[in-house]
């Protein structure tokens, strides 16, 4: 599922090619009974209020919350996406032809990750934005922009760990609301800091050097400090080299990101520790129902 960095990194590069374009028209072939009623472009019945939502509007921005794209459009309307496990935006020129959507050009964009589009917008400069998503669990929706904390999607999210107000006090602060919670699950939880997901947890666990079972009440001020720092560091490092590829997230251009051959821990079960002078091995166990890497010396549970 693509976190922080990769939806940042869509964002940023979304916000560079289509802000000011206008959307002339949208597709979808999204269509499920389990989402009937749920708000959400998966609704056949509600899709056709989207689309008329958006046809004529201009993009004003886009930018992230959580792990969530926002596009903002003209007239107080926000498109909200949240990629899921295997949805990532494209942006290019493409044609619709024998039932499917298909890039024009050589090049990224043909990508075979890149070819379950099931979300399209139609730009005022004859190129599209695409969503490709092969697993179907992408979730879309449009509401309005000034109601931002008021949605479920949005309304409870935690603090931004990159926001210049995101301090120690407020890591530690945000950390007690769950004293006896696992720091694995912990860090993981949206409604605790927003962003961080499975990658991110285990790389900042790793360089902290604390165990992803310890509960937070049992970490010490030290640990705190070290892991906050490790925490923002390793999110702005992914960011710097676009994000992780290791799975089927690409950019809006087709491009994988790199932070899959700076990882130290997360999927690297069996290998050993790179930690200097660490003679451990990289373990998977599950924690709340998620995988989580660690190494068994120097991540030992005290």
């Amino acid at each position: 599922m693509p976190e922080l960095p990769e939806v940042e990194t869509t964002a940023r590069m979304l916000n560079e090619r289509i802000k000011g374009l206008t959307i002339l028209d949208v597709w979808t072939d999204y269509d499920s009974l389990f989402h009937k009623g749920k708000g959400n472009i998966k609704d056949k019945n509600y899709f056709p209020k989207f689309k008329a939502e958006l046809v004529g509007k201009k993009i004003k921005g886009v930018k992230r919350r959580a792990k969530n794209v926002l596009i903002n459009v003209s007239g107080n309307k926000t498109i909200l996406t949240h990629m899921k496990m295997t949805g990532h935006f494209l942006y290019g020129k493409y044609e619709y032809k024998n039932k499917k959507w298909s890039p024009t050009e050589d090049g990224l964009l043909k990508d075979p990750f890149n070819r379950f589009v099931h979300l399209v917008f139609t730009l005022s400069n004859n190129k599209h934005l695409v969503l490709s998503d092969m697993r179907k669990f992408a979730k879309v929706l449009v509401f309005d922009t000034n109601k931002i904390d008021q949605i479920d999607d949005t309304k409870n999210l935690g603090p931004e760990p990159l926001s210049k107000d995101f301090t120690i006090k407020v890591f530690q602060e945000r950390l007690a609301t769950k004293p006896k919670g696992k720091i694995k699950t912990v860090l993981m939880d949206q409604e605790v800091i927003a962003g961080i997901g499975n990658i991110y947890s285990d790389e900042a666990l790793w360089a902290s050097k604390i165990n992803p079972l310890k509960l937070v009440k049992d970490i010490n001020k030290k640990e705190l400090d070290t892991l906050y720092r490790n925490v923002i560091n390793i999110l702005k490092q992914s960011i710097s080299v676009g994000g992780d590829s290791m799975s089927d997230y690409r950019n809006p251009i087709g491009e994988k990101g790199k932070y899959q051959n700076s990882h130290k821990v997360y999927r690297r079960t069996g290998e050993k520790c790179s930690l200097r002078n660490c003679k451990g091995i990289i373990k998977k166990i599950k924690v709340g129902g998620r995988s989580a890497h660690y190494c068994d010396c120097h991540q030992k549970l005290n």
